[in-house]
């Protein structure tokens, strides 16, 4: 996924930064995999922890992670389950970094995604998919990183954005052309197969429950660029493929808290729905958000994040849930198909706990202003 991100980001960016674009994507790879192994994974899925807001230090340094499952896994050896999450560890902080781009400081980044992942990824992670989470346990449904990872990333990206200002030449341009379409086709590729590994495979088995996770991801993806590629000939009079690769994103990333909850049928709205949303907040961006959001991570990861954890509150069903529990088992309610009404403002407590968390961490723990910002920089 960081991989094809690098070849995303660095097809949309003008040509002289699209290294630095994949440069940033490996260094979160090797930083945020060393802060998973010595305390990220034990802030966020430690079960011994007594409160309902961060875990403990049981699993430091992979301590006690090993071949005993993790509750959230039952099926896989804790290890297999310790690997898997640190992929979206790795991911979440790396799309942040497309808002910022063209405007960064290497060097302080490693010090940035370490002190990042600490405080905002593993304590919004921890509330969302940790048993002991307060919004776990309130009833959250985010089946694979609608609001720990999209959200976010997408709050995060407009503080850095905020924190760092406009490009110089921004306010003259206002909008630069892709220097590699190419890239952008192939980090899109990259990123829907991808997907596939991330929704289908935080079901934890191999089980209806997953298969259906890939088959609406599929879905959503598809319709996503197909109907984001078409408003925009509407309006434009032109085809795009950089138009239907990020309708394509938009859509996957709507339908990423929805997958393990919601019938086919239903992710043909999600897709539909944040592909429409998303295009017109990139389309207005400049009016919308005070902010350059260089390579549209606010509007579409943070916009989508929000469209399809709402969504999930209204479309997410028990007899999809029921695919991934054996016969008879006591399986939760889903949202308002379900005529379960209490789910939405479930979700949106969700939603406004993210925000505030990721964006006000963002910008009060890493300065408050462009003169005292020590981890990125303005060039």
């Amino acid at each position: 996924m960081c991989l094809g991100l690098g070849f995303f980001y660095g097809g949309l960016a003008r040509s002289n930064h699209t290294l630095s674009l994949m440069f940033l994507m490996m260094i979160s790879t090797c930083v945020v995999t060393v802060q998973w192994y010595f305390w990220g994974y034990s802030l966020t899925y430690s079960v011994t922890t007594n409160n309902n807001f961060i875990g403990n230090l049981h699993h430091i340094v992979a301590r006690h992670v090993g071949a005993e499952p993790h509750p959230n896994a039952p099926t896989i050896p804790g290890g297999v389950y310790f690997i898997y999450q640190c992929m979206f560890a790795i991911i979440t902080p790396a799309l942040a970094f497309g808002s910022t781009a063209e405007r960064m400081k290497i060097g302080p980044v490693i010090i940035f995604l370490f002190v990042w992942s600490t405080l905002v990824y593993n304590v919004i992670a921890m509330w969302v998919w940790n048993p002991k989470g307060w919004l776990y346990k309130l009833g959250i449904h985010d089946f694979a990183g609608g609001i720990a990872v999209h959200l976010g990333s997408g709050a995060a990206a407009g503080a850095y954005a905020l924190l760092i200002g406009d490009r110089k030449d921004y306010t003259k341009h206002g909008h630069f052309t892709p220097n590699n379409v190419s890239f952008v086709f192939l980090g899109t590729a990259m990123l829907w197969f991808g997907w596939f590994g991330f929704n289908g495979g935080s079901e934890s088995a191999a089980d209806p429950r997953a298969a259906n996770a890939v088959i609406v991801t599929h879905i959503a993806g598809a319709v996503g660029g197909a109907v984001w590629v078409y408003i925009d000939f509407l309006r434009t009079k032109k085809w795009s493929l950089v138009g239907i690769c990020t309708g394509a994103v938009a859509g996957l990333a709507t339908i990423t808290p929805a997958s393990g909850f919601v019938t086919p049928s239903s992710s043909l709205a999600f897709g539909f729905f944040g592909a429409v949303i998303c295009y017109y907040c990139v389309v207005y961006k400049n009016q919308l958000f005070p902010f350059d959001d260089c390579l549209d991570v606010f509007a579409v990861h943070y916009v989508s994040g929000i469209v399809g954890t709402f969504m999930t509150g209204i479309f997410a069903q028990q007899s999809v849930m029921a695919l991934g529990y054996p016969a008879g088992a006591d399986v939760p309610l889903g949202g308002w198909f379900d005529r379960h009404w209490i789910q939405v403002p479930i979700q949106m407590a969700g939603i406004a706990s993210a925000t505030i968390w990721s964006f006000g961490g963002s910008w009060y723990r890493f300065g408050c202003s462009r003169r005292n910002c020590l981890w990125i920089h303005g060039t």
